[in-house]
C-alpha cells in the first residue's frame, strides 16, 4: 500500500432536519480495500456518494489524490464550491458502480464501454474499442460485446458496470451494494470479478452485507451506524472479536 487516496475529515450531511451523517473520519491508503457495512439508514450509501460529489457535505473535507473533489481552498481557508465542468473533470479518477446497473439500452455492451473515454476523454474510437474488448475480457464477458444489456442476466450486466466504470481508468473504485439487487445464484460471479479487481492492486471502497468477500478481499471492515463510524479493524478482528457492542449485535443478525 502507498499513500492516502481518500482522507474524510469531519464530514457531516443532512437531508432537510434529517442529519445523515455525523462526523465521518475514514482514510484509504492507495491499494487498500475497506469495506463499510451497518444497517439501513446508517449513512454508508450517502457516505459514498459524498466521496464522490454526487452529494454535497455540509460540513467537512473530503480529499482524493491530495486534491479536493467538488471544492477548491480559497485564500481565507474557505472551501469554495467548484464548477459543474471542474467537477465532472475531478470526478474522472473515481470509478462508481451502484445497486442498480443504469447501463444504456439502447446501446451493446462494447459501446455502454467505450461511451464515456470517447465523450469525457476525448479517446480516439479505436483506441476506446480495444480497451473495451480488454476490459470485458476481464470481466469475463468478451463473446457478450456485441449484446443489448436487456439480453443479459442481472449478473452480467453489473459486471459490464465495472468495465465501464473501469474504462475511465479511475484511481479508486466505489461499489454501493453492488449485489443486492442481484438473484442469489448471480452474486459470485461479481463478487469474483471484484476479488480480480482487489488483486491487481485497485483502492477500493465497498458498501456491503457480503461477509465472505469482507474476510477475504478487506484490508479493513468498517460498521457505520446512525451516522458515525461505530468500529473499524482487520477483517479476522473485526468478525471474530469485535469491541463495540453495536457490532456484536449487528453482525449477530448477519452471520
Amino acid at each position: 500500500m502507498s499513500a492516502l487516496v481518500i482522507n474524510a475529515e469531519d464530514v457531516h450531511k443532512s437531508f432537510h432536519s434529517l442529519e445523515v451523517l455525523k462526523g465521518i473520519n475514514l482514510t484509504v491508503a492507495g491499494g487498500e480495500v475497506v469495506v463499510i457495512m451497518g444497517p439501513s439508514g446508517s449513512g454508508k450509501s450517502t457516505f459514498l456518494r459524498c466521496l464522490n460529489h454526487l452529494e454535497k457535505i455540509d460540513r467537512g473535507r473530503i480529499e482524493i489524490n491530495g486534491h479536493f473533489i467538488g471544492y477548491r481552498q480559497a485564500s481565507d481557508g474557505r472551501l469554495v464550491e467548484e464548477s459543474d465542468r471542474k467537477v465532472a473533470r475531478q470526478r474522472q479518477e473515481i470509478g462508481m458502480v451502484f445497486q442498480r446497473f443504469n447501463l444504456f439500452p439502447h446501446m451493446t455492451v462494447i459501446e455502454n464501454v467505450m461511451e464515456a473515454p470517447i465523450q469525457v476523454k476525448g479517446i480516439a474510437r479505436d483506441v476506446a474499442r480495444q480497451r473495451a474488448l480488454d476490459l470485458l475480457e476481464q470481466v469475463g464477458l468478451p463473446e457478450k460485446a456485441a449484446v443489448y444489456p436487456a439480453k443479459l442476466s442481472g449478473g452480467q450486466q453489473q459486471r459490464v458496470a465495472i468495465a465501464r466504470a473501469l474504462a475511465m481508468d479511475p484511481k479508486v473504485m466505489l461499489f454501493d451494494e453492488p449485489t443486492s439487487a442481484l438473484d442469489p445464484e448471480l452474486v459470485g460471479e461479481v463478487l469474483d470479478t471484484m476479488k480480480t479487481l482487489a488483486r491487481t492492486g485497485m483502492t477500493m471502497v465497498c458498501v456491503t452485507h457480503e461477509v465472505g468477500f469482507a474476510r477475504e478481499v478487506a484490508d479493513r471492515a468498517v460498521l457505520m451506524d446512525e451516522g458515525v463510524v461505530v468500529e473499524e479493524g482487520k477483517p479476522e478482528a473485526f468478525f471474530s472479536a469485535p469491541q463495540h457492542s453495536r457490532t456484536k449485535q449487528f453482525l449477530s443478525k448477519i452471520l
